[in-house]
């Protein structure tokens, strides 16, 4: 069914097989099976969000990294220095879905005994979407925080190429009567993936999502990724590109530096899979969670009115009703309760990895756009 299916545009998936598939890739090129699950679901997840910069796209970084013995196989973090309310922790090289994982449960931990929770960490490896760490403490009834450093791939405002800033996401959420409130951005205006799923679907990107190697936007993909880099939330200056170029900074003064880990320019560019990248990359982490009822008890009640009084706004398009964050990742996660969407020059780069490894591809099933 796989084989055939691929000649189609777009190919489903069902959740739960991507899952097995994901996690028996890692599982063969090295990983522990507990640690190869919890990244096998943050890479799905995204997938079911419509974050496909992240989801199986990204699989064949992780399983070149642990291959090449650019992760650390097998080990726990641990935790080197802890208060009632925060931690520090080191990850010790090894997958960073599932250090992150372990980070925001001690946050979490925390919250719940002191009101907040914050864990920082160095030492660790990409650790893919931000938010599914901060839902990891919402759908505990906290309100939670994830940021994350990467490697280098943005070029800060008037800076020439290379890039000296990583894409530095930030996620806040927060529980509200009904669904999650998820704040989930890059600080720059597009991930990497972003523009790497253009050029693997030979697209042009759109003008400001990165710039050359003269340091001028571009919408080649190809001359961002390999002669340029992307540009920081707000595009150019004119723009007011200097505001996610601020963002990014704080994120580096919240993970690295305070983690006491690598920081901006004493982090690797980014690598393509192939290429490998440092032992390990050394990107280190920000987790918080936060009681609300420490403050509110009636904070979800609160928050959902806060919501849907966004939703409510008049609207300029008919057609296009007022979304607060979250909403569009929701509604795709509800589309794709069954069955997850992926373009079949997708599922054909997952067969080009996954053959070599033994691993079967899972069936994927035709899907009308």
């Amino acid at each position: 069914m796989a084989a055939e299916a691929e000649e189609q545009q777009m190919l489903g998936g069902k959740p739960e097989a991507l899952r097995a598939f994901a996690e028996a890739c890692l599982v063969r090129a090295g990983a522990v099976p507990a640690h190869a699950r919890v990244q096998a679901d943050l890479i799905v997840s995204a997938d079911e969000r419509g974050l496909n910069s992240h989801g199986l796209n990204r699989l064949d970084m992780y399983v070149t990294e642990l291959q090449s013995g650019n992760m650390s196989l097998g080990v726990e973090p641990v935790v080197v220095r802890e208060l009632p309310s925060c931690a520090l922790v080191d990850g010790r090289g090894g997958l960073g879905g599932y250090i992150g994982t372990f980070c925001m449960d001690l946050a979490i931990k925390k919250a719940k005994q002191t009101g907040v929770g914050v864990v920082v960490c160095n030492n660790s490896n990409h650790y893919g979407i931000a938010a599914f760490y901060s839902l990891q403490a919402t759908r505990q009834g906290l309100v939670g925080v994830s940021m994350t450093n990467t490697r280098r791939l943005v070029c800060p405002t008037r800076s020439m190429p290379p890039p000296s800033l990583g894409t530095n996401p930030i996620s806040v959420t927060a529980p509200t009567k009904t669904d999650p409130w998820c704040l989930d951005m890059a600080t720059s205006t597009v991930p990497i993936g972003k523009v790497e799923l253009y050029k693997r679907l030979e697209k042009k990107i759109p003008l400001g999502w990165g710039v050359d190697g003269t340091g001028a936007l571009s919408d080649d993909p190809t001359a961002v990724l390999e002669q340029g880099g992307l540009a920081p939330l707000g595009g150019a200056e004119e723009t007011r590109g200097y505001k996610g170029y601020g963002l990014a900074a704080m994120v580096e003064m919240f993970c690295g530096v305070l983690s006491g880990g690598k920081w901006g320019q004493q982090l690797g560019p980014w690598r393509k899979p192939s290429q490998g990248g440092e032992r390990p990359a050394g990107l280190s982490h920000c987790f918080a969670a936060i009681d609300p009822h420490a403050f509110n008890p009636d904070f979800e009640e609160g928050m959902q009115g806060f919501a849907d009084s966004l939703r409510a706004l008049p609207v300029v398009d008919p057609q296009k009703p007022v979304l607060t964050a979250g909403d569009p990742e929701l509604l795709k996660a509800r589309q794709q309760a069954k069955l997850v969407v992926y373009d079949a020059k997708v599922v054909a780069a997952l067969r080009q990895f996954a053959v070599p490894l033994g691993v079967p591809l899972p069936d994927f099933f035709p899907v009308v756009a």
